[in-house]
């Protein structure tokens, strides 16, 4: 069992065996993890290997592979990875191998993901109903009120939410890793998040910055064709307040804009007295 590594993105990750003897491996993320389909296959796998040695080693010569049970993986994510949100009314998603032929063999690999938020988006103003909903519901509700509303309906879960609760009160209790190869290439591939959005935050920043130079050009001709009207106005003899008029009606700009715009442009004649020796 872990809980809430911070070099990871897990509230919690815990392995149970089942009454029929079958393994789940249920885990929490704060933040799903880039490639769910694939990580969870890699944790799936690494389980029912698990499994075989363990049985293998108990049962030896008798060993068979009808003692090898299923295995479940169980994810439940607070924040769901952009997959899941392409369906905004489903928050209980089951897997497993199928033949494309209609021939069934027990491959004994399950997988059961939840995402969390999406439940609660689609349970909201929406009555408890479903035994499932309930314990959806135990897991994300913060309010005491709905919590012993819950427990008053189904009293069997007054245990197991005071041993959550413990849990929670006691982050030290953190136990052995599931698997240090698991533990790394889950480290990495927080880290790879962390640098694709790295990635995408530096391409965000060039094409601002892009804009804001294209931006400053388009800046620099607009000025450069207020500049060209207010010497042409000049040159018909108008005084400054005429200018600042005809500015204000041919672009629509206000007084302040337009007489600031004067005062910066020199006239022709008088740059040209400036250079004259």
């Amino acid at each position: 069992m872990r809980i809430a590594d911070e070099t990871l993105l897990l509230i919690t990750d815990i392995v149970v065996e089942l009454e029929d003897g079958s393994i789940a491996n249920v885990e929490m993320q704060k933040i799903g993890y880039l490639f769910p389909g694939q990580r969870c296959a890699c944790y799936s796998a690494d389980l029912l290997l698990r499994q075989y040695k363990r049985v293998r080693g108990e049962k030896k010569k008798k060993f068979s592979y009808r003692d090898i049970k299923n295995v479940y993986t169980v994810v439940l994510f607070e924040k769901s990875p952009k997959e899941f949100h392409k369906y905004p009314e489903k928050y209980c998603h089951f897997f497993e191998q199928m033949s494309d032929t209609g021939l069934k063999l027990e491959l004994l690999q399950k997988y059961v993901l939840i995402p969390l938020d999406i439940f609660v988006k689609y349970q909201h103003n929406r009555n408890v109903i479903e035994r499932q909903d309930a314990w959806l519901t135990l897991l994300v509700c913060d309010e005491p009120e709905k919590i012993i509303a819950l427990i008053e309906k189904y009293p069997e879960f007054r245990q197991i939410y005071e041993e959550g609760y413990e849990i929670c009160r006691n982050t030290e209790r953190v136990m052995e890793m599931f698997s240090k190869e698991l533990y790394e290439l889950d480290r990495n591939t927080v880290q790879y998040m962390m640098d694709e959005q790295q990635e995408r935050i530096d391409a965000q920043r060039e094409e601002i910055s892009a804009q804001q130079d294209k931006l400053s050009k388009q800046q620099d001709m607009i000025d450069d064709l207020y500049k060209g009207t207010i010497n042409i106005l000049r040159g018909l003899n108008l005084s400054d307040q005429e200018i600042i008029q005809k500015l204000c009606a041919q672009y629509q700009i206000n007084e302040t804009e337009a007489r600031k715009y004067l005062q910066v442009t020199v006239h022709p004649g008088a740059l040209h007295l400036l250079q004259s020796p």
